[in-house]
């Protein structure tokens, strides 16, 4: 194997692994939203800013 092909290797392998992370991440999003966690989510959300300026 030449410095050529180990170099397009390298290069398809950089630019695959963050394509797969973002879909990973958007069927784990999909599959949270599914599940109903979007309320769950949110309302934590709230109350952890109301927390941390000092409201809640």
């Amino acid at each position: 194997m030449d410095t050529k092909q180990v170099g397009v290797l390298v290069f398809h392998r950089i630019r695959v692994i963050p394509i797969l992370l973002m879909v990973l991440g958007g069927t784990f999003v999909a599959y949270g939203a599914y599940r109903g966690e979007v309320h769950t989510v949110l309302a934590k959300a709230i109350r952890i800013c109301l927390e941390c300026v000092g409201i809640g």
